[in-house]
């Protein structure tokens, strides 16, 4: 039985196979033509060891492909490589003229090898840096877009998932503290960046604050539709975040829209963060009342704006408040603080007056506050309230409202109203 012998594709074959090339990469076929046009040409060169011009041709219906030599018609012969002499020119042309620039066909056999090699090697690294551009450009779009992704290996602590045309890492640091995956686990991340250096490389990140952006669209149908308003998300990955909403219709509670009946809604977003606790505050126009949501659960005296112009706020609480503003290692007044963007201090109550009694100098009467300073307290009140041992304003807001209203001509009322007077001259508060 006689051999067969390794032929050559045909040239319907080749071109067959550009277009199937074209289709599986998803680019367009003259793109892939141009490519190999290129290749070819650059192939030429080297074949033929000189930088002439060259020029290649493409049948798309026979797959007949031709490159030839580009050379110029002198008179007189001085590079070889690119002219010709007008008596050789004829020989390709019968009409050439002096200065025109005709084509030589170069010997098929020879440039069906060079055909076939530029195919498999140069075609392919261009096809390759077309992809990377087509994916940098596609993926830069989705900068900001939630997937979700199957893990497919791990380097050096990082995450590498897959992302069909691509893959994409997740580095350590972009991990949720402790939570630990498998290959094969699916991934729930934000993109975040493409980089573009050696190997294109997506980016993506668990901690990013618009995963828990995504996570409330996907859960509370009120975010997505844009009744409920996320206005800014701050987050410690894996232990706690701050989100501030509003609603922009009056008859829908935008934290009860997050929560969802019995906490359904927030258990589904906290379950995807792993357990991190997540804190819906009721954004505010008002700033006062913006830091003294942002600092829920704990309950505060009072919120005044220290500095606007640097933007610090002072909060004072009482004693069995303190711990809960301040929060554990300063997290809650931290998160608080970069949620409304404003520097918030802090202060116990008694530290507070014990402040304002040093501002003032000293403990004399007069130095804890006139009594004449609190509204709605004629001459004779004042002398009835000394007489009964209240002296200043300190010792008004010590006293209890029974003993106030012991008083003679004070009232319970009128001695919850003192009282109340007092402790806000005592926090600088106008009465």
């Amino acid at each position: 039985m006689p051999r067969r012998s390794s032929a050559q594709p045909s040239p319907k074959d080749f071109i067959s196979a550009m277009h199937q090339l074209a289709h599986d990469k998803n680019i367009e076929y003259e793109l892939i033509i141009e490519m190999l046009k290129e290749a070819m040409i650059s192939a030429a060169r080297k074949y033929f060891k000189n930088d002439s011009e060259f020029e290649v041709e493409i049948n798309d219906e026979t797959g007949e492909i031709r490159v030839f030599a580009l050379k110029e018609v002198v008179d007189k012969v001085e590079d070889p490589k690119t002219q010709i002499s007008l008596e050789d020119a004829k020989n390709y042309k019968e009409d050439a003229e002096i200065g025109e620039t005709i084509k030589i066909e170069k010997d098929k056999d020879s440039m069906g090898r060079i055909a076939a090699n530029a195919a498999k090697q140069v075609i392919m690294s261009k096809i390759k840096d077309f992809e990377r551009f087509h994916i940098y450009n596609e993926f830069k779009e989705r900068i900001g877009e939630v997937v979700n992704v199957p893990v497919r290996r791990f380097e050096r602590g990082n995450v590498v998932v897959d992302l069909g045309k691509t893959e994409g890492v997740i580095r350590r640091d972009q991990l949720i503290p402790g939570e630990r995956f498998s290959v094969g686990d699916r991934v729930r991340a934000v993109i975040v960046d493409v980089a573009k250096g050696g190997d294109l490389q997506v980016q993506l990140s668990r901690t990013d604050p618009r995963l828990l952006i995504k996570l409330f669209e996907m859960e509370v149908p009120e975010v997505y539709e844009g009744t409920v308003i996320i206005k800014n998300i701050v987050r410690e990955p894996g232990e706690r975040s701050k989100v501030a909403v509003y609603s922009t219709e009056p008859d829908i509670d935008p934290i009860g829209a997050c929560v969802g009946v019995g906490g359904s809604r927030i258990k589904a977003i906290l379950r995807e963060l792993k357990g991190e606790k997540v804190d819906i505050i009721k954004y505010e126009d008002d700033i006062e009342k913006f830091a003294e949501n942002a600092l829920s659960p704990a309950k505060l005296l009072r919120v005044a704006i220290a500095d606007r112009e640097t933007k610090r706020l002072e909060v004072i609480v009482s004693d069995d408040q303190y711990s809960l503003a301040i929060g554990t290692h300063g997290q809650n007044v931290r998160l608080a603080s970069k949620l409304v963007g404003w520097t918030i201090d802090v202060k116990r109550e008694a530290d507070k007056k014990e402040e304002i009694k040093k501002q003032m100098g000293g403990g004399s009467d007069e130095e804890h506050g006139d009594l004449k300073e609190l509204k709605g307290l004629g001459k004779k009140k004042i002398e009835k309230l000394e007489e009964a041992g209240f002296t200043s304003i300190q010792d008004v807001a010590d006293a209890s409202v029974d003993e106030l209203s012991a008083v003679e001509g004070i009232g319970e009322k009128s001695a919850e109203k003192l009282i109340e007077q007092a402790k806000k001259a005592l926090l600088g508060e106008d009465n």
